[in-house]
């Protein structure tokens, strides 16, 4: 599923970078903190692969 708005594709990445371990678990906060404990790797990196071009800044709902 990719990523709805700029913003959910962005904490995506940072949630992504703590998994792996690139970025410590303290430096999430919001949307980033709650993807990181509710998905796994593989869908980190669905939403956070998403082409950024053409999506809004936000969407109504994202956080």
């Amino acid at each position: 599923m990719p990523a709805k708005s700029k913003a959910q594709q962005q904490a995506a990445g940072a949630a992504l970078a703590v998994k792996r371990g690139e970025a410590e678990k303290s430096s999430l906060k919001g949307a980033a903190k709650d993807m990181f404990e509710s998905m796994s790797e593989a869908e980190l990196e669905d939403f956070a692969s998403t082409p950024r071009e053409d999506l809004p800044d936000k969407v109504e709902g994202d956080d």
